[in-house]
């Protein structure tokens, strides 16, 4: 498959629709051929898209003294990543051209689930934007239900039990990043993020108008999605490739900003409970070998090898990095 498709899963939100198993067919097919996506019919509507680039305008749109206040640290992976900061995870390459604001699932100081998992947390919010939670919170929550329509989809068109993938996603680590893309000069040989796979489940994204996410093709060539207005990019991340045996494709994709433009993007990355251990549910394909991966140890070395001097370990692969 050269070409990403664009499938309208309105159906989807009604498994007694005549078109429910068309649907799950063609989402299938995309996922096991190109590995990504362009839907419609989600029922988010557009103003929401709107209000939660504006709300991402804003967050970076402050002096630097702001944003340093609210930076990322080792212990906490969570609000202001600067330009710049983080490079491919096995420490080769450039530094991406990118500056961004971490989310992570939101449960409160004092949540039974940090005794388990030191993971979770409080999110920290921007100051300067009061009203920051409250939309990207709703943003989120309509998403979760797009991701479980598509999981369920995933569910049947792989012949698989019911819920047996969404019920790892209650108590998800679940995560969004707000991210911002200064335009590269046309010379520029670098990226705003290097070519990587997602090692979450599932990626969520509404795409900028100004473009610069770019697919890579079977043959190695790259592609930009045809998304409609209104639309949403998905794309099958690492965690649902070894869930399937190799049958649904975590895709290399990167940014490239030379609009001339700035370009801002929110990705929705849905990533199980922390205590799901993620291993293939059907026989594997010829030629697929991956471990089976442990949710929490994942997202935590995810976080360490993010930082220039780390690497990744023997029993942590390489994260999503490729190399050019």
């Amino acid at each position: 498959m050269d070409k990403i498709p664009t499938i309208d899963i309105s159906p989807l939100w009604d498994k007694t629709n005549a078109g429910y198993d068309e649907i799950v067919r063609q989402i299938l097919d995309a996922c096991t051929g190109i590995g990504f996506l362009s839907i419609t019919g989600t029922g988010v509507a557009q103003e929401k898209v709107d209000q939660v680039r504006q709300v991402t305008r804003t967050i970076f749109d402050v002096d630097e003294a702001q944003k340093w206040d609210q930076a990322i640290t080792r212990d906490n992976y969570r609000g202001y990543i600067p330009m710049g900061l983080f490079s491919p995870n096995d420490g080769s390459g450039q530094t991406d051209r990118y500056e961004g604001y971490k989310l992570h699932y939101d449960v409160a100081e004092d949540a039974e689930i940090r005794q388990d998992c030191t993971l979770y947390g409080p999110n920290i919010w921007p100051e300067n934007l009061p009203d920051a939670r409250g939309v990207i919170l709703d943003y989120w929550a309509q998403l979760d239900q797009v991701a479980d329509r598509l999981l369920a989809a995933l569910e049947v068109g792989l012949d698989l039990p019911p819920n047996i993938l969404r019920h790892a996603f209650r108590d998800p680590m679940t995560n969004m990043t707000l991210l911002h893309y200064p335009p590269q000069a046309p010379d520029d040989g670098g990226y705003g993020i290097h070519p990587h796979k997602d090692t979450d489940a599932l990626t969520i994204i509404a795409p900028d108008p100004v473009g610069g996410l770019e697919v890579q093709t079977r043959d190695g060539g790259w592609i930009t999605p045809d998304c409609p207005p209104g639309g949403f990019v998905v794309n099958i991340g690492d965690m649902l490739e070894l869930w399937s045996g190799g049958r649904l494709k975590s895709t290399p994709h990167r940014v490239v900003n030379k609009s001339g433009r700035e370009r801002y993007s929110f990705p929705y990355f849905a990533v199980p409970r922390h205590d799901v251990i993620v291993a293939p549910l059907l026989p594997t394909l010829p030629g697929f070998d991956r471990p089976s991966v442990h949710c929490g140890h994942w997202s935590a070395e995810i976080w360490r090898t993010n930082w220039p001097d780390q690497t990744a370990a023997d029993d942590t692969p390489e994260l999503g990095t490729l190399h050019d």
